[in-house]
């Protein structure tokens, strides 16, 4: 039994795990977009958002640490300068995955892994939403009758006496 179980290992040995990790983050970090199955892709997710939060900071030594992930420099330096800079703002959740069927060969579930902030579509839909008034079932708050309303209701009361 394997208590305690803390990732998904993928079928493969370490080494050959990390270089896989390695390539799929080089390629999103290059791309912002790739397709791969889903098993990697919430895997890939674990091990590059550490990587950007890392890559926040611009110093020699969050680059090193980087760079010992990645293992390719122009990937480093695509990271600190593209895309580093367009999400400084966000606390976290910088990757979105998208299922997308089954693959037709071997029946695997994909999905399309990307980042959140590339997304030019989604981004554009995003803005549309904000502008929409948000609809309850409720309908509101009643509004207050006002002061001329009042008097005339005391009015016919005080005639009924």
């Amino acid at each position: 039994m394997r208590h305690g179980k803390r990732f998904n290992h993928l079928g493969r040995k370490t080494n050959h795990r990390k270089a896989l990790l390695s390539n799929l983050a080089s390629s999103l970090i290059l791309h912002k977009r790739i397709t791969t199955t889903l098993a990697k892709a919430r895997a890939l997710r674990t091990y590059i958002e550490p990587l950007i939060t890392k890559s926040k900071t611009d110093s020699t030594h969050s680059r090193r640490v980087v760079f010992s992930y990645l293992k390719d420099k122009d990937v480093v330096s695509a990271l600190f300068r593209d895309v580093a800079v367009k999400i400084a703002n966000r606390p976290g959740g910088y990757t979105r995955i998208l299922k997308i069927g089954n693959r037709r060969g071997d029946n695997a579930e994909t999905c399309i892994i990307e980042f959140v902030d590339y997304n030019d579509n989604m981004l554009k839909e995003g803005q549309d939403s904000k502008v929409k008034v948000q609809k309850t079932r409720r309908g509101g708050k009643k509004a207050k009758p006002s002061p001329a309303s009042e008097s005339s209701s005391d009015t016919p009361a005080a005639e009924d006496k």
